[in-house]
């Protein structure tokens, strides 16, 4: 219900639809040519409800995907600078390569002129965030979970509830059920068909790249996999827990300070989580102890 009426808000938001903008491969989002955007307007709400997590390799900023735009946390600062004037609400995010991110969501509400859906499809960045161009699926799917490995996407489509997958990195898509609706997903980093879903109804794993599903354990809360053998869930509570065989036995890390809305694993045992305060928590020992790293 609640994702229903959040649709609704944006169709009355951009209620003016210009067919040309639905064209793959057409420029969605400009951000500002100076990426040097430290400081906020009178009316910037700040980084608000982080929707995803992501660390470029070409520098190691931690990049922030938010309901108020993409922010980046360089190494060396307490304070998340905005990417791009752009207020484009991201609500799937994962980095794929240097420079190079993939993205789902809502457009800035203030764009309605400029004639797209409200539902973005699978977007993709070449600029670290400045800019956007459509890849597939614009004005059809919402992906709220969004990951990838290789040429390989993952993607949950929110509205539906639909598993889609791409190995050809999102330009054609199959649909896969899910055993239940699903909380978070990540693929194995090595094994691009091997995925761990956390669903209402506990994990599940498959091998086959959703085709297939056999239930492995309780654990329900947000993912991440940066080891084959370093997997990590959140509960919905702070509770971190690590496994070192692909969810077999689980044994409990540590604590956050608040309740989750994203996490990614960067390391081995370097770990980023966005607390629903919008915060961002980073530990370096595997969950077992965290700093606050950045506030709004």
């Amino acid at each position: 219900m609640a994702n229903r009426s959040r649709r609704l808000v944006y169709l009355l938001a951009t209620f003016v639809l210009v067919a040309g903008a639905i064209a793959a491969g057409a420029t969605l989002l400009t951000g500002d040519s100076d990426p040097q955007t430290s400081s906020l307007a009178a009316d910037d709400p700040g980084p608000l409800h982080v929707h995803g997590l992501g660390r470029n390799p070409r520098d190691g900023t931690l990049f922030i995907a938010t309901h108020t735009g993409i922010w980046r946390l360089s190494t060396n600062s307490a304070i998340a600078e905005r990417v791009s004037p752009s207020r484009q609400d991201t609500m799937g995010f994962t980095v794929v390569g240097a420079d190079r991110f993939l993205g789902s969501g809502h457009p800035d509400v203030r764009d309605a002129t400029r004639g797209l859906p409200p539902l973005l499809g699978l977007i993709e960045s070449r600029d670290a965030g400045r800019s956007w161009t459509n890849v597939s699926l614009l004005g059809r799917a919402d992906f709220h979970v969004l990951r990838a490995t290789g040429k390989r996407i993952y993607g949950i489509d929110s509205p539906s509830g639909m598993l889609l997958v791409s190995s050809d990195l999102g330009k054609t898509w199959s649909e896969r059920r899910v055993p239940a609706p699903v909380v978070d997903l990540v693929p194995h980093p090595q094994r691009p068909k091997v995925v761990l879903a956390s669903t209402e109804r506990g994990l599940h794993r498959s091998t086959d790249a959703g085709e297939t599903w056999s239930r492995v354990g309780e654990g329900v809360g947000l993912l991440a996999w940066p080891r084959p053998n370093r997997l990590y869930l959140v509960s919905q509570e702070g509770q971190v827990f690590g496994s070192p065989d692909e969810g077999a036995r689980w044994r409990r890390a540590g604590t956050l300070p608040g309740a989750p809305s994203a996490v990614l694993g960067a390391g081995p045992r370097d770990l980023y989580a966005a607390l629903h305060d919008s915060a961002i928590a980073h530990s370096q020992d595997g969950g077992v102890s965290w700093v606050i790293r950045s506030r709004p």
